[in-house]
């Protein structure tokens, strides 16, 4: 059963978390973020995305789901940043204007995204000349690493092998994605990987209690309430240490320019 992102219920589970000192360096090595004035994060969730933008000085950040139920907690969010604004609408028609943004980001959505062309035209169409668009999303390479005590995500595919099925089922490889953004006009195309830190948990049972919840992981809601029961057991037994978890996910983030 997949996570109902209209549900909500759901509405808060993608607000928990502050974007990693990880995440932001990465992206001002990508992008002269000092010299963007307006952003778009479309996918936006619970806001924690568009939060960092603002946070990183970015004067106007607009952000763009198409779950209401998403918007009411990322607007709860976001509460106190008079530069932060939000919109209903999809990837692929987020009724923005044209040459409108310097930036677009798209993080965590593109495996939830079967037409990426129409995808990826959606993101020139509003972009300005010379805009840059930022895709981070995990390969099939990035998901099926080895679990440790670090990366958590691993054992969930070692412990159900189905969800590594669901997983490469839904998830874009790098060259189609490569390949889909030079064919749409995108120039400057570069990759790179990024190890960024999930969250850090004082106690090994703040995590299994996150995973109990299904806290920002839809991975987890392709799993019954049983087999949840059975994978939360299984990492107690296989994290080695009691406190102090850093949890660490890898990703492919893919950088164009208009």
């Amino acid at each position: 059963m997949s996570i109902d992102f209209h549900n909500k219920d759901n509405q808060t589970t993608y607000t928990t978390r502050q974007a990693d000192h990880s995440w932001i360096e990465a992206i001002k090595e990508l992008v002269p973020i000092m010299h963007t004035s307006k952003a778009a994060d479309i996918g936006c969730g619970g806001g924690i995305y568009a939060k960092a933008l603002a946070d990183m000085n970015v004067p106007s950040v607009i952000g763009v789901d198409f779950s209401q139920a998403m918007l009411v907690g990322a607007k709860e969010n976001c509460k106190g940043y008079d530069n932060i604004t939000f919109k209903q609408g999809n990837a692929l028609a987020t009724g923005l204007d044209n040459d409108s943004f310097q930036l677009v980001l798209e993080r965590a959505l593109i495996h939830h995204i079967q037409d990426l062309k129409a995808c990826f035209q959606e993101a020139y169409r509003i972009l300005e000349d010379k805009g840059i668009y930022i895709i981070q999303d995990r390969t099939p390479e990035d998901c099926l690493l080895k679990g440790d005590d670090h990366h958590i995500r691993g054992y969930f595919f070692e412990r159900f092998p189905k969800l590594r099925e669901q997983e490469i089922k839904r998830r874009h490889r790098s060259e189609l994605v490569i390949k889909t953004l030079k064919a749409i006009g995108f120039s400057e195309v570069q990759e790179v990987q990024l190890w960024e830190t999930r969250n850090v948990y004082e106690q090994k049972e703040q995590l299994l209690k996150d995973l109990r919840e299904r806290t920002g992981r839809s991975i987890l809601h392709e799993l019954d309430d049983e087999e949840l029961n059975e994978l939360v057991n299984y990492m107690d037994k296989s994290i080695s240490t009691e406190s102090f978890i850093v949890e660490k996910d890898r990703w492919t983030i893919w950088k164009a320019v208009k």
